[in-house]
């Protein structure tokens, strides 16, 4: 292998923390390491929020090392207390199995899963049919509760009440670490940052039970300059899954994100090589566009390929430069008898999701912040009709400068 992964990821902003990072960086650089990285089967589709822990997998397996995809069949039916501060809600076995197979279709876009050059595997095959009192005398001898207290996942849980039930999960994702150690030897779980202490859990547990090495190794959380997690919208969640998240609305997000933070996402989200990201990331004022239709281009094209990034950059450029119609644009479409009385402003902007609520999309009419088909509208109780159509058959609704949606009849 000639430049060592842990470099890589080191350079481009991924490392977070590492139980002991001499030992991994040395261990990256002489063997194939087998590593795995968990996906809890929260919903039916991976979110952008999942996509930088995907793309350090796909770096481990371009030099050379073997992930296993751990879906969270079983760990899912308990959920994951980190970053919550109220229980997550139960869900059902068949949803759960239903979920964590999209997840693997969804991973094989990214990782090459023939030849052994990656596993997949779901806690559910272990955990489902533990044996409770052997699980305690095998695995919960080796934890002490005092110091599971002090962990950050159940520390903000404490004031809200945490329960017996979600107090097992960092033994159960203990347990899953020592599990793929024990079938794939597996020497290193990689996470986002709110899982150290439940990685910590596991590493300590092989090193105790097996006296075998194991290391942990953290990445950082991608958030604003807030600090709230990125990759949500007035909508919801940022999919990877197209039919949930639109190419086009994918490619806007990026496309908007805040200035400061194009440089951190060009290292993180692209494979553009960091003398690249650095040009671009210097880049200032309306400058600093190019670098975002670059940073929007090139995420698209790895989640969605390259001819829906082709087509959403030109519908987003349309947009930009004259307001021009594009199929690749968000629409709404209604029927002729629905149009034919018109229909007020105010519903038009809740119905495309431009406004959360009817109240909000008052307030943004009334602050003169929309247009429809590029004339500013501020009476909110207006009616647009079959007949203010455009040219194209459309009415193309601008909120901002970021929101646009357009209207269509059927």
């Amino acid at each position: 292998m000639s430049t060592n992964v842990y470099d890589i990821l080191l350079e481009r902003g991924f490392i977070e923390q590492t139980t002991h990072e001499a030992e991994i960086r040395e261990l990256l650089g002489k063997e194939r390491v087998t590593f795995y990285i968990g996906f809890d089967a929260t919903a039916d589709s991976l979110t952008a929020g999942h996509f930088l822990t995907v793309m350090a997998m796909m770096h481990m397996q371009r030099a050379g090392h073997r992930p296993i995809a751990l879906l969270g069949g079983g760990t899912t039916m308990i959920g994951d207390p980190s970053g919550k501060s109220d229980m997550r809600s139960m869900m059902t076995r068949e949803t759960i199995d239903y979920n964590a197979k999209r997840f693997h279709e969804q991973l094989s876009k990214f990782i090459s899963f023939d030849n052994d050059n990656a596993i997949v595997a779901n806690n559910a095959d272990w955990l489902l049919d533990l044996n409770y009192v052997e699980f305690l005398r095998e695995i919960g001898v080796h934890f002490s509760v005092n110091k599971m207290l002090t962990a950050d996942c159940y520390k903000q849980r404490m004031e809200k009440g945490l329960t017996f039930f979600e107090f097992n999960y960092m033994l159960m994702q203990s347990y899953d670490f020592w599990k793929l150690n024990q079938l794939y030897d597996c020497k290193l779980q990689l996470g986002g940052n709110d899982q150290w202490s439940n990685i910590i859990g596991g590493v300590e547990l092989i090193r105790r039970k097996e006296q075998k090495p194991a290391f942990g190794l953290t990445f950082k959380l991608l958030t604003t300059s807030e600090g709230i997690k990125m990759g949500k919208t007035m909508k919801g969640a940022v999919w990877l899954d197209p039919e949930k998240t639109s190419p086009y609305e994918f490619y806007q997000y990026w496309r908007n994100i805040e200035d400061v933070k194009v440089e951190e996402c060009l290292g993180l989200l692209t494979f553009l090589p960091m003398d690249e990201v650095r040009r671009l990331g210097a880049l200032k004022d309306a400058a600093i566009n190019q670098a975002k239709e670059v940073l929007a281009f090139e995420i698209t094209k790895i989640v969605h390929g390259e001819e829906e990034a082709t087509k959403a950059q030109e519908a987003s450029r349309a947009l930009f430069s004259n307001g021009a119609r594009s199929e690749d644009i968000p629409t709404t479409t209604y029927t002729k008898e629905q149009l034919a009385d018109g229909i007020d402003l105010i519903t038009l902007l809740v119905d495309t999701k431009l406004a959360p609520t009817r109240s909000e999309a008052r307030r943004v009419i009334q602050q003169g912040g929309v247009t429809v088909n590029d004339i500013k509208v501020t009476e909110f109780d207006k009616k647009f009709a079959i007949n203010d159509l455009d040219s194209d058959g459309a009415l193309l609704i601008k909120k901002g400068k970021k929101g646009y949606h357009q209207i269509k009849v059927d």
